[in-house]
């Protein structure tokens, strides 16, 4: 998800605008009545808490904006506030309660004096992230005149961290040793053995548009390498009629590998805030279900309560992912998935299992922020192991944290996956929703889960 840093850019901005948005509503209410009611207390607790999801949704805070649609998007966080704020007002019967004087000038001013605020803050997060670039460590991929100019603007205009250039082939290898300075790392067959030695962050490929095969091979290897892949092709003698190419620093830079949550860290810091909500909230709303599934499981069988097992998480990271344990304990040599009339499986287990209740742990680890309430499942180490040279793109799945629901759990494939096909069905809906996630996509998930929870494919 979202770096710290990034977050601290939010965070900061977010934390300026209350207090001009909180300030100003006490100042009005002083000025009016002298005293800052209970009421108001409650409206500003309110409209602070709800302008978080608002500027995420909005991508108020990203510093891609240009500063008119910054100005646009603050008005349209004004908009749903206030319209939110009404229907609450409504719903409460709580609206006679306020002043319609007072409101008016707090949503007038409010918007004003954070319009103003915003200029600065504005310019302040770019230098920030300017310097946030420095700390990225990169690498080219290519020759010629293309890889050096890159290379040489990330260097000197983007500030980042160049490691140096890799070429195709020896060939190449010698010559760029001879005609540029920046460090010839080596040759892109030695690429996986030069990321892991050097820390790499992000990857540009600097190919011609021609090379497509070569460029198809490259992002294809580097789907599972966990780093950025940026394409900067050469459109010297193409003419382009329509297209969508971001610009870094004159030269056109097609993003071959980010999904809505990489590129904007709003939407990160949104689907966050929305799974640590729900999790804490589910976590005290189902405390007698645990409780009684906890007391089940210790008397069904000699024990722990909870089953801890290895599974990659974000970015291929190795985390806990906790369960309600449904299997007598047991010591197979590899890992293997539940089968039906699976002799391993306890009484109470097999319930667990059938209505999905031994997952419910996991609501911890969503609250630690090891995984997500809707994300790819997360598999079990030995099965990623399996799996990734089997599947294209298998391991692209966990560029994002894992869930305890997904789309590929509400298309109906939940359980066990005891065919190649199977696994290639789930790893392409997992892939579809990274590509096309958004909010209301996890909510749309998050509805469905229930329907699905009594799936006969769950052993």
């Amino acid at each position: 998800m979202a770096s710290a840093p990034v977050q601290l850019i939010f965070w900061g901005q977010w934390f300026i605008a209350t207090v001009i948005q909180v300030g100003l509503l006490v100042a009005l209410t002083l000025d009016k009545s002298g005293d800052v009611s209970s009421a108001y207390r409650i409206l500003a607790v309110i409209s602070a808490l709800l302008a978080v999801p608002l500027c995420a949704l909005f991508r108020l805070y990203s510093t891609r904006n240009g500063y008119l649609v910054g100005i646009a998007r603050l008005a349209a966080v004004w908009a749903t506030l206030t319209g939110t704020l009404i229907f609450i007002g409504f719903v409460t019967k709580t609206t006679e309660v306020y002043s319609r004087e007072v409101v008016l000038q707090w949503i007038s001013g409010g918007f004003a004096l954070q319009a103003v605020a915003y200029l600065s803050l504005h310019r302040l997060a770019r230098k920030f992230e300017d310097k946030l670039s420095a700390s990225t460590a990169s690498i080219v991929i290519g020759s010629g005149q293309l890889a050096f100019n890159l290379a040489t603007k990330l260097r000197y205009e983007r500030k980042e961290q160049m490691l140096g250039i890799v070429a195709l082939d020896d060939d190449q290898e010698s010559d760029l040793a001879k005609t540029t300075y920046f460090p010839t790392l080596g040759v892109v067959s030695q690429l996986r053995a030069l990321l892991q030695e050097s820390k790499v962050d992000r990857v540009y490929i600097a190919l011609p548009a021609r090379e497509t095969d070569q460029i198809e091979g490259l992002y294809v290897d580097l789907l599972d390498a966990n780093v950025d892949v940026i394409w900067v092709p050469d459109f010297a003698n193409l003419k382009l009629l329509n297209h969508s190419i971001h610009n870094l620093g004159g030269l056109a830079a097609i993003h071959l590998n980010e999904s809505p949550l990489t590129s904007y860290p709003g939407s990160a810091l949104m689907k966050s805030f929305m799974d640590r909500t729900v999790a804490l909230l589910g976590i005290v709303l189902a405390s007698p279900v645990l409780l009684a599934c906890a007391m089940a499981v210790r008397i069904s069988s000699p024990g722990p309560i909870l089953f801890k097992q290895k599974r990659h998480g974000w970015n291929g990271n190795i985390i806990n992912v906790l369960k309600f344990r449904s299997m007598k304990v047991h010591n197979d040599a590899q890992v293997k998935q539940a089968q039906k009339e699976d002799p391993r499986v306890t009484r109470v287990g097999r319930f667990l299992r059938r209505s999905s209740l031994d997952e419910l742990p996991q609501l911890f680890n969503v609250l630690r922020g090891d995984m997500s309430l809707v994300g790819p499942r997360p598999h079990a180490v030995a099965h990623n192991d399996y799996y990734s040279d089997k599947i294209l793109a298998y391991m692209a799945r966990h560029r994002i944290k894992p869930g305890i629901t997904g789309l590929a759990q509400i298309s109906g494939y939940r359980g066990e996956t005891d065919t190649i096909d199977k696994m290639q069905k789930r790893v392409e809906l997992d892939l579809e929703y990274i590509n096309h996630w958004s909010l209301w996509l996890d909510i749309k998930i998050l509805l469905k889960t229930p329907f699905t929870l009594l799936s006969k494919n769950i052993y």
